[in-house]
């Protein structure tokens, strides 16, 4: 099998036949050989399901899977990203404004040209400016974040992978908004960028609101904490609170050898330490400093008893 298409949807009965007549078009166009299309319904409440069954019936190389409820993009993506067999594997959206014309080009650039991970670059969008606005806002902190300077849309739909990738990582929450950052966190670097045509949605309304952006946010603080510390959690909070707890101890023990020294001099000190702000805050910074600390020692141990403590991505082996 040369190329899977994965295609999550939700609510889209009325763009699937167009779309998949669309996918044969662009494969076949280009003699790209044997695909497939992994239509993934993420409990639809209309009749897409019912259309998914249709279409199969018609083109074998037509495959479905249903949720019984809706689950969200990612798990669609996960459980698309398990039954794939080609040896590239495609996302797109089902909402027609992805373009199934982009796809002999992604092929290329996974199969012939090396890349991991080719992500689309909507440059010109057809959506409204409450949604572009925080998407270039939310491209920027993940490009800063992650360190993958040359991406401009991590959140764009069309995407291109090797099987080697999605079969080697799993997506989970609203994380298939940062597949570039969870591929580079398991090794897979080579990841490039292609500008890909959008177009304006055809059929129904958009299924994200504003909040996918906050969700977002978290879920890629989640995964910069996960891929760095998830095996050695003690190095960030037990860093943060040994700092904690040693400027909280310093400031405390300035404040009381300065009482004591306003003694010895038998001087009346300007203010008893008790009395004093900075003392209050230095002694809130040794209670967070320990608790930080001990944290870290019991997601250390939650570590150390973990099945995955010593699952690690290899690449290749020989001579075995």
């Amino acid at each position: 099998m040369n190329i899977s298409v994965v295609v999550p949807l939700y609510n889209e009965e009325e763009s699937l036949e167009e779309l998949c007549s669309w996918i044969d078009k662009s494969i076949t166009d280009k003699n790209l050989g044997p695909y497939e299309i992994l239509l993934v319904d993420d409990g639809s409440t209309d009749g897409s399901w019912e259309q998914i069954v249709s279409l199969t019936s018609k083109a074998p190389n037509i495959k479905g899977i249903k949720f019984r409820r809706n689950y969200g993009k990612s798990a669609a993506l996960n459980e698309g990203f398990i039954h794939a067999q080609g040896n590239v594997v495609i996302t797109m959206d089902a909402d027609l404004q992805d373009s199934p014309d982009e796809i002999p080009e992604l092929y290329d650039m996974i199969q012939n040209q090396g890349f991991d991970l080719v992500s689309g670059w909507k440059k010109k969008r057809h959506d409204p400016i409450m949604k572009t606005i925080p998407s270039k806002f939310f491209n920027w902190v993940t490009r800063k974040m992650s360190g993958i300077k040359k991406l401009h849309d991590f959140n764009c739909g069309l995407k291109a992978y090797s099987n080697s990738l999605v079969k080697s990582v799993e997506v989970y929450g609203e994380m298939h908004r940062y597949m570039p950052v969870i591929a580079k966190q398991n090794g897979f670097i080579k990841i490039g960028e292609k500008v890909v045509e959008h177009h304006k949605r055809k059929h129904g309304k958009t299924k994200f609101g504003m909040e996918r952006f906050i969700n977002g946010f978290l879920d890629l603080l989640s995964i910069m904490f996960v891929t760095r510390f998830g095996q050695r959690p003690m190095h960030l909070f037990g860093t943060m609170g040994v700092f904690s707890f040693i400027g909280g101890f310093g400031v405390a023990g300035y404040l009381i050898w300065q009482k004591l020294y306003y003694i010895s001099l038998k001087i009346k000190a300007p203010r008893e330490v008790t009395e004093q702000p900075l003392f209050y805050l230095a002694l809130v910074a040794v209670i967070v400093g320990s608790q930080m600390f001990l944290t870290g020692f019991l997601a250390e141990l939650v570590s150390r008893n973990s099945s995955e403590r010593n699952t690690y991505q290899i690449d290749n082996k020989i001579g075995f």
